[in-house]
Protein backbone atom coordinates (compact mmCIF):
# COMPACT_ATOMS: atom_id res chain seq x y z
CA UNK A 1 0.00 0.00 0.00
CA UNK A 2 0.86 3.18 -1.01
CA UNK A 3 1.83 6.10 2.21
CA UNK A 4 -1.68 8.14 2.18
CA UNK A 5 0.18 11.50 0.53
CA UNK A 6 1.99 9.10 -2.28
CA UNK A 7 -1.54 8.08 -3.29
CA UNK A 8 -2.35 11.73 -3.23
CA UNK A 9 0.06 11.89 -5.68
CA UNK A 10 -0.35 9.02 -7.48
CA UNK A 11 -3.93 9.86 -8.51
CA UNK A 12 -3.37 13.49 -9.18
CA UNK A 13 -1.09 12.21 -12.06
CA UNK A 14 -2.89 9.36 -13.42
CA UNK A 15 -6.51 11.16 -13.06
CA UNK A 16 -5.21 14.11 -15.24
CA UNK A 17 -6.08 14.66 -18.57
CA UNK A 18 -2.61 16.21 -19.62
CA UNK A 19 -1.08 13.17 -18.38
CA UNK A 20 -3.75 10.72 -19.86
CA UNK A 21 -3.57 12.69 -23.60
CA UNK A 22 0.72 12.52 -23.00
CA UNK A 23 0.22 8.52 -22.56
CA UNK A 24 -2.27 8.20 -25.46
CA UNK A 25 -0.01 9.78 -28.12
CA UNK A 26 3.02 7.65 -26.82
CA UNK A 27 1.36 4.51 -27.27
CA UNK A 28 0.44 5.67 -30.45
CA UNK A 29 3.47 6.37 -31.58
CA UNK A 30 5.16 3.23 -29.75
CA UNK A 31 2.39 1.25 -31.46
CA UNK A 32 3.30 2.68 -34.95
CA UNK A 33 6.65 2.53 -34.59
CA UNK A 34 6.56 -1.10 -33.48
CA UNK A 35 4.17 -2.23 -36.34
CA UNK A 36 6.53 -0.65 -38.96
CA UNK A 37 9.91 -1.97 -37.66
CA UNK A 38 8.13 -5.23 -37.08
CA UNK A 39 9.99 -7.22 -40.07
CA UNK A 40 7.58 -9.42 -42.46
CA UNK A 41 5.03 -11.40 -42.19
CA UNK A 42 3.64 -13.66 -44.42
CA UNK A 43 0.53 -15.04 -46.11
CA UNK A 44 -0.09 -18.03 -47.80
CA UNK A 45 3.10 -17.65 -48.56
CA UNK A 46 3.85 -14.19 -49.93
CA UNK A 47 5.40 -11.27 -47.60
CA UNK A 48 3.91 -8.53 -46.12
CA UNK A 49 4.20 -6.00 -43.58
CA UNK A 50 3.30 -5.94 -39.75
CA UNK A 51 1.29 -2.89 -41.14
CA UNK A 52 -0.78 -4.87 -43.55
CA UNK A 53 -4.39 -2.74 -42.34
CA UNK A 54 -3.11 0.60 -43.41
CA UNK A 55 -1.56 -0.53 -46.28
CA UNK A 56 -5.23 -1.78 -47.34
CA UNK A 57 -6.45 1.67 -46.67
CA UNK A 58 -3.63 3.82 -47.78
CA UNK A 59 -3.69 1.83 -51.60
CA UNK A 60 -7.86 2.11 -51.40
CA UNK A 61 -7.11 5.62 -52.18
CA UNK A 62 -4.70 5.08 -55.30
CA UNK A 63 -7.54 2.01 -56.59
CA UNK A 64 -10.34 4.77 -56.23
CA UNK A 65 -8.24 7.55 -58.21
CA UNK A 66 -7.01 5.24 -61.06
CA UNK A 67 -10.79 3.99 -61.86
CA UNK A 68 -10.09 0.41 -60.54
CA UNK A 69 -12.27 -2.13 -58.62
CA UNK A 70 -11.95 -1.40 -54.81
CA UNK A 71 -13.28 -4.67 -53.78
CA UNK A 72 -11.20 -7.46 -55.13
CA UNK A 73 -7.78 -8.96 -53.66
CA UNK A 74 -4.59 -7.27 -54.36
CA UNK A 75 -1.71 -9.60 -53.81
CA UNK A 76 1.10 -7.69 -54.76
CA UNK A 77 0.34 -4.46 -52.45
CA UNK A 78 -1.88 -6.16 -49.54
CA UNK A 79 -3.67 -9.25 -48.37
CA UNK A 80 -7.52 -9.41 -47.86
CA UNK A 81 -10.20 -7.80 -48.69
CA UNK A 82 -10.71 -3.44 -48.22
CA UNK A 83 -14.76 -3.97 -47.12
CA UNK A 84 -15.22 -0.22 -46.54
CA UNK A 85 -17.04 2.47 -48.85
CA UNK A 86 -15.34 4.83 -51.74
CA UNK A 87 -15.92 7.67 -49.91
CA UNK A 88 -13.52 6.13 -46.86
CA UNK A 89 -10.68 5.21 -49.66
CA UNK A 90 -11.28 9.13 -50.43
CA UNK A 91 -10.96 10.59 -47.25
CA UNK A 92 -7.79 8.47 -46.69
CA UNK A 93 -6.31 10.76 -49.33
CA UNK A 94 -3.94 12.95 -47.02
CA UNK A 95 -2.35 9.73 -45.33
CA UNK A 96 -1.77 8.04 -48.33
CA UNK A 97 0.64 10.67 -49.55
CA UNK A 98 2.80 10.57 -46.48
CA UNK A 99 5.30 7.84 -46.04
CA UNK A 100 4.18 4.86 -44.51
CA UNK A 101 5.57 5.89 -40.89
CA UNK A 102 4.17 9.07 -40.95
CA UNK A 103 0.57 7.72 -42.22
CA UNK A 104 0.44 5.08 -39.84
CA UNK A 105 1.31 7.13 -36.60
CA UNK A 106 -1.43 9.75 -37.38
CA UNK A 107 -3.75 6.92 -38.66
CA UNK A 108 -3.38 5.62 -34.77
CA UNK A 109 -3.55 9.03 -33.69
CA UNK A 110 -6.93 9.36 -35.50
CA UNK A 111 -8.51 6.47 -33.59
CA UNK A 112 -6.99 7.59 -30.37
CA UNK A 113 -7.41 11.41 -29.96
CA UNK A 114 -11.44 11.32 -31.00
CA UNK A 115 -12.51 9.12 -28.87
CA UNK A 116 -10.31 10.57 -26.11
CA UNK A 117 -12.08 13.71 -27.04
CA UNK A 118 -15.79 12.24 -26.97
CA UNK A 119 -15.01 10.89 -23.15
CA UNK A 120 -13.91 14.14 -22.20
CA UNK A 121 -16.82 16.13 -23.39
CA UNK A 122 -19.39 13.16 -22.47
CA UNK A 123 -22.53 14.38 -20.23
CA UNK A 124 -24.09 12.89 -17.38
CA UNK A 125 -20.74 11.65 -15.80
CA UNK A 126 -18.00 13.65 -13.71
CA UNK A 127 -14.27 14.57 -14.69
CA UNK A 128 -13.62 11.96 -12.58
CA UNK A 129 -15.68 8.54 -13.82
CA UNK A 130 -13.95 9.73 -17.37
CA UNK A 131 -10.55 9.84 -16.63
CA UNK A 132 -11.40 6.00 -15.39
CA UNK A 133 -13.22 5.64 -18.49
CA UNK A 134 -10.39 6.29 -20.71
CA UNK A 135 -8.19 4.45 -18.29
CA UNK A 136 -10.99 1.27 -18.33
CA UNK A 137 -10.57 1.03 -22.81
CA UNK A 138 -7.00 2.02 -23.07
CA UNK A 139 -6.20 -1.76 -23.41
CA UNK A 140 -8.88 -2.59 -25.67
CA UNK A 141 -7.88 0.45 -28.09
CA UNK A 142 -4.19 -0.84 -27.67
CA UNK A 143 -5.36 -3.84 -29.26
CA UNK A 144 -7.55 -2.38 -32.26
CA UNK A 145 -4.12 -0.11 -32.78
CA UNK A 146 -1.60 -2.59 -33.06
CA UNK A 147 -4.39 -3.76 -35.93
CA UNK A 148 -4.45 -0.56 -37.64
CA UNK A 149 -8.12 -1.09 -37.20
CA UNK A 150 -10.91 1.63 -37.25
CA UNK A 151 -12.79 0.95 -34.40
CA UNK A 152 -11.32 3.21 -32.02
CA UNK A 153 -12.72 5.86 -34.67
CA UNK A 154 -15.83 4.73 -34.65
CA UNK A 155 -16.45 4.56 -31.09
CA UNK A 156 -15.33 8.18 -31.22
CA UNK A 157 -17.54 9.13 -34.04
CA UNK A 158 -20.95 7.68 -32.34
CA UNK A 159 -19.76 9.07 -29.38
CA UNK A 160 -18.79 12.33 -30.30
CA UNK A 161 -22.24 12.60 -32.34
CA UNK A 162 -24.43 12.03 -29.20
CA UNK A 163 -22.60 14.61 -27.28
CA UNK A 164 -23.08 16.93 -30.40
CA UNK A 165 -26.87 15.59 -30.00
CA UNK A 166 -27.21 16.40 -26.63
CA UNK A 167 -25.63 20.20 -27.26
CA UNK A 168 -28.16 20.77 -29.99
CA UNK A 169 -25.62 20.82 -32.61
CA UNK A 170 -28.01 17.82 -34.40
CA UNK A 171 -26.25 19.21 -37.72
CA UNK A 172 -22.98 17.87 -36.98
CA UNK A 173 -23.90 15.01 -34.79
CA UNK A 174 -25.71 13.38 -37.83
CA UNK A 175 -22.71 14.34 -39.82
CA UNK A 176 -20.00 12.07 -37.49
CA UNK A 177 -22.67 9.33 -37.09
CA UNK A 178 -22.67 8.56 -40.66
CA UNK A 179 -19.59 8.83 -41.11
CA UNK A 180 -19.36 6.02 -39.01
CA UNK A 181 -20.95 3.82 -41.23
CA UNK A 182 -18.85 5.35 -44.43
CA UNK A 183 -16.54 3.40 -42.40
CA UNK A 184 -18.02 0.32 -41.44
CA UNK A 185 -21.74 -0.09 -42.52
CA UNK A 186 -22.98 -1.15 -38.75
CA UNK A 187 -22.76 2.45 -38.06
CA UNK A 188 -25.82 3.28 -39.31
CA UNK A 189 -27.46 1.60 -35.98
CA UNK A 190 -26.18 4.80 -33.98
CA UNK A 191 -28.64 7.04 -36.52
CA UNK A 192 -31.60 5.58 -34.12
CA UNK A 193 -30.34 8.03 -31.74
CA UNK A 194 -32.51 11.24 -33.13
CA UNK A 195 -35.27 9.22 -31.83
CA UNK A 196 -34.61 10.79 -28.47
CA UNK A 197 -33.79 14.72 -29.76
CA UNK A 198 -36.78 16.99 -31.11
CA UNK A 199 -37.56 18.61 -34.70
CA UNK A 200 -37.63 15.01 -36.19
CA UNK A 201 -38.60 16.87 -39.98
CA UNK A 202 -35.38 18.91 -39.56
CA UNK A 203 -33.02 15.45 -38.24
CA UNK A 204 -34.73 13.48 -40.93
CA UNK A 205 -33.24 16.25 -43.49
CA UNK A 206 -30.07 16.67 -41.92
CA UNK A 207 -29.54 12.80 -42.54
CA UNK A 208 -30.81 12.87 -45.96
CA UNK A 209 -28.42 15.78 -46.78
CA UNK A 210 -25.76 14.42 -44.87
CA UNK A 211 -26.25 10.98 -46.48
CA UNK A 212 -26.26 12.14 -50.35
CA UNK A 213 -23.07 13.85 -49.58
CA UNK A 214 -21.31 10.99 -48.18
CA UNK A 215 -22.40 8.58 -51.21
CA UNK A 216 -21.86 10.95 -53.67
CA UNK A 217 -18.42 12.57 -52.57
CA UNK A 218 -16.03 10.64 -54.31
CA UNK A 219 -17.35 11.97 -57.80
CA UNK A 220 -14.78 14.73 -57.11
CA UNK A 221 -12.33 11.94 -58.29
CA UNK A 222 -14.46 9.40 -60.52
CA UNK A 223 -17.25 9.14 -62.96
CA UNK A 224 -20.98 8.59 -61.74
CA UNK A 225 -20.70 5.04 -63.77
CA UNK A 226 -17.62 4.14 -61.75
CA UNK A 227 -18.90 5.22 -58.85
CA UNK A 228 -22.08 2.87 -59.24
CA UNK A 229 -19.83 -0.19 -60.16
CA UNK A 230 -18.25 0.92 -57.09
CA UNK A 231 -20.97 0.54 -54.94
CA UNK A 232 -22.32 -2.30 -56.50
CA UNK A 233 -18.96 -4.21 -55.77
CA UNK A 234 -19.00 -3.36 -52.65
CA UNK A 235 -22.59 -4.63 -52.09
CA UNK A 236 -21.47 -8.23 -53.31
CA UNK A 237 -18.06 -8.35 -51.58
CA UNK A 238 -20.33 -7.79 -48.18
CA UNK A 239 -23.00 -10.57 -49.18
CA UNK A 240 -20.77 -12.98 -49.86
CA UNK A 241 -18.63 -12.14 -46.37
CA UNK A 242 -21.35 -12.26 -44.89
CA UNK A 243 -22.18 -16.00 -45.46
CA UNK A 244 -18.75 -17.08 -44.26
CA UNK A 245 -18.48 -16.54 -40.50
CA UNK A 246 -19.96 -16.13 -37.46
CA UNK A 247 -16.84 -14.09 -35.98
CA UNK A 248 -16.67 -13.22 -32.27
CA UNK A 249 -20.65 -12.77 -31.79
CA UNK A 250 -23.77 -14.10 -30.32
CA UNK A 251 -23.96 -16.56 -33.71
CA UNK A 252 -20.40 -17.62 -32.16
CA UNK A 253 -21.71 -18.21 -28.90
CA UNK A 254 -24.67 -20.04 -30.04
CA UNK A 255 -22.45 -22.32 -32.26
CA UNK A 256 -19.56 -23.15 -30.26
CA UNK A 257 -21.21 -23.70 -26.52
CA UNK A 258 -24.69 -25.23 -27.45
CA UNK A 259 -24.31 -26.85 -31.57
CA UNK A 260 -26.96 -23.97 -32.15
CA UNK A 261 -26.03 -23.03 -36.21
CA UNK A 262 -29.03 -21.16 -36.87
CA UNK A 263 -29.28 -18.84 -40.27
CA UNK A 264 -27.97 -15.20 -39.23
CA UNK A 265 -31.74 -14.07 -39.53
CA UNK A 266 -32.95 -16.13 -36.30
CA UNK A 267 -30.87 -14.53 -34.12
CA UNK A 268 -30.66 -10.69 -35.85
CA UNK A 269 -34.49 -10.36 -35.89
CA UNK A 270 -34.72 -11.41 -32.10
CA UNK A 271 -31.79 -8.84 -31.19
CA UNK A 272 -33.67 -6.28 -33.20
CA UNK A 273 -36.00 -6.92 -31.40
CA UNK A 274 -34.56 -6.61 -28.04
CA UNK A 275 -32.76 -3.74 -28.48
CA UNK A 276 -35.75 -1.80 -29.52
CA UNK A 277 -37.48 -2.72 -26.37
CA UNK A 278 -36.20 -0.13 -24.47
CA UNK A 279 -37.81 2.56 -26.89
CA UNK A 280 -41.02 1.79 -25.94
CA UNK A 281 -40.15 4.12 -22.96
CA UNK A 282 -41.07 7.43 -24.28
CA UNK A 283 -41.29 9.40 -21.29
CA UNK A 284 -37.75 8.73 -20.87
CA UNK A 285 -36.67 10.11 -24.22
CA UNK A 286 -35.52 13.32 -22.31
CA UNK A 287 -33.65 11.53 -19.08
CA UNK A 288 -29.69 11.83 -20.18
CA UNK A 289 -29.04 8.88 -17.81
CA UNK A 290 -31.52 6.63 -19.85
CA UNK A 291 -29.90 7.63 -23.10
CA UNK A 292 -26.49 7.23 -21.95
CA UNK A 293 -27.60 3.24 -21.34
CA UNK A 294 -28.82 3.51 -24.43
CA UNK A 295 -25.61 4.49 -26.15
CA UNK A 296 -24.32 1.50 -24.70
CA UNK A 297 -26.52 -0.67 -25.61
CA UNK A 298 -26.08 0.62 -29.11
CA UNK A 299 -22.00 0.35 -28.73
CA UNK A 300 -21.75 -3.37 -27.11
CA UNK A 301 -25.00 -4.89 -29.75
CA UNK A 302 -23.03 -3.74 -33.17
CA UNK A 303 -20.26 -5.94 -31.71
CA UNK A 304 -21.75 -9.25 -30.44
CA UNK A 305 -24.70 -9.12 -32.98
CA UNK A 306 -21.97 -8.46 -35.68
CA UNK A 307 -21.11 -11.78 -37.79
CA UNK A 308 -17.86 -10.25 -38.97
CA UNK A 309 -16.82 -9.58 -35.14
CA UNK A 310 -13.28 -10.09 -34.19
CA UNK A 311 -10.74 -9.32 -31.73
CA UNK A 312 -9.88 -5.10 -32.17
CA UNK A 313 -13.61 -4.51 -32.90
CA UNK A 314 -14.20 -4.70 -29.57
CA UNK A 315 -13.44 -1.28 -28.54
CA UNK A 316 -16.53 -0.23 -29.41
CA UNK A 317 -18.34 -3.00 -26.66
CA UNK A 318 -15.85 -1.86 -24.39
CA UNK A 319 -16.72 1.72 -24.79
CA UNK A 320 -20.41 0.24 -24.19
CA UNK A 321 -19.03 -1.35 -21.16
CA UNK A 322 -17.74 1.68 -19.91
CA UNK A 323 -20.40 3.84 -20.66
CA UNK A 324 -22.69 1.66 -18.75
CA UNK A 325 -20.76 0.75 -15.75
CA UNK A 326 -19.30 4.68 -14.81
CA UNK A 327 -21.51 6.57 -14.73
CA UNK A 328 -24.43 4.94 -12.24
CA UNK A 329 -23.90 4.02 -8.73
CA UNK A 330 -21.69 0.94 -7.79
CA UNK A 331 -23.85 -1.52 -7.78
CA UNK A 332 -22.13 -6.03 -6.42
CA UNK A 333 -23.41 -7.33 -9.54
CA UNK A 334 -22.28 -4.43 -11.76
CA UNK A 335 -18.56 -5.05 -10.99
CA UNK A 336 -18.81 -8.44 -10.68
CA UNK A 337 -19.54 -8.30 -14.53
CA UNK A 338 -17.16 -5.25 -14.95
CA UNK A 339 -14.33 -7.75 -14.02
CA UNK A 340 -15.77 -10.16 -15.94
CA UNK A 341 -15.26 -8.12 -18.98
CA UNK A 342 -11.80 -6.79 -17.94
CA UNK A 343 -10.86 -10.45 -17.74
CA UNK A 344 -12.07 -12.57 -20.19
CA UNK A 345 -12.76 -9.69 -22.88
CA UNK A 346 -9.69 -7.83 -22.50
CA UNK A 347 -6.93 -10.28 -20.63
CA UNK A 348 -8.09 -13.34 -22.89
CA UNK A 349 -5.91 -12.61 -25.73
CA UNK A 350 -3.03 -11.29 -24.08
CA UNK A 351 0.34 -13.68 -22.96
CA UNK A 352 -1.16 -12.85 -19.36
CA UNK A 353 -2.70 -16.93 -20.14
CA UNK A 354 -1.15 -19.58 -21.74
CA UNK A 355 -1.47 -20.16 -24.96
CA UNK A 356 -2.80 -23.49 -24.51
CA UNK A 357 -5.63 -22.05 -22.47
CA UNK A 358 -6.06 -19.15 -24.83
CA UNK A 359 -6.26 -21.61 -28.06
CA UNK A 360 -7.69 -24.69 -26.64
CA UNK A 361 -10.28 -22.77 -24.58
CA UNK A 362 -10.84 -19.04 -25.63
CA UNK A 363 -10.55 -18.92 -29.16
CA UNK A 364 -12.63 -22.04 -29.97
CA UNK A 365 -15.11 -21.42 -27.49
CA UNK A 366 -15.63 -17.39 -28.01
CA UNK A 367 -15.13 -16.83 -24.34
CA UNK A 368 -14.51 -12.77 -25.72
CA UNK A 369 -17.44 -11.78 -26.25
CA UNK A 370 -19.26 -14.02 -23.69
CA UNK A 371 -19.15 -10.98 -20.62
CA UNK A 372 -20.70 -7.99 -23.33
CA UNK A 373 -23.75 -10.82 -24.00
CA UNK A 374 -23.82 -10.61 -20.03
CA UNK A 375 -23.75 -6.85 -19.69
CA UNK A 376 -25.85 -6.19 -23.03
CA UNK A 377 -28.60 -7.54 -21.58
CA UNK A 378 -27.75 -6.52 -18.10
CA UNK A 379 -28.27 -2.73 -20.05
CA UNK A 380 -31.73 -4.00 -21.37
CA UNK A 381 -33.13 -5.24 -17.96
CA UNK A 382 -31.39 -1.50 -17.01
CA UNK A 383 -33.27 0.20 -19.45
CA UNK A 384 -36.41 -1.61 -18.84
CA UNK A 385 -36.21 -1.10 -15.24
CA UNK A 386 -35.46 2.99 -15.07
CA UNK A 387 -38.43 4.73 -13.83
CA UNK A 388 -38.93 8.43 -14.49
CA UNK A 389 -37.20 10.19 -11.80
CA UNK A 390 -35.29 7.31 -10.27
CA UNK A 391 -32.36 7.29 -12.40
CA UNK A 392 -28.99 6.40 -11.60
Amino acid sequence: MLPGNMKEKFLSTVLNYKFIVIIYVILALLISLQSYFGGVATFEGRPYTHFNNFIIFKQSFFHLIHNQDLYILYPSEHWDYYKYSPTFALFMAPLAMLPDIAGLFIWNLINALPLLIAIKLLPATNDTNKKYILWFILLELITSMQNEQSNGLIAGLIILGFVLLEKEKPFWGILLILFSAYIKIFGILAIVLLLFYPNKIRNIVYTVFWGLILLTLPLVVVSPHQLVSLYLSWKNLLSMDASQSVGLSVSGWLQTWFGLDLPKSFILIPGIVLFALPLLKRNLYNDLYYKILFLASVLIWMVIFNHKAESPTFIIAICGVALWYFPQARKAENTVLLILALIFTMLSPTDLFPPFIRNSVFKPYVIKVVPCILIWFKILYDSLSIRPGTSK
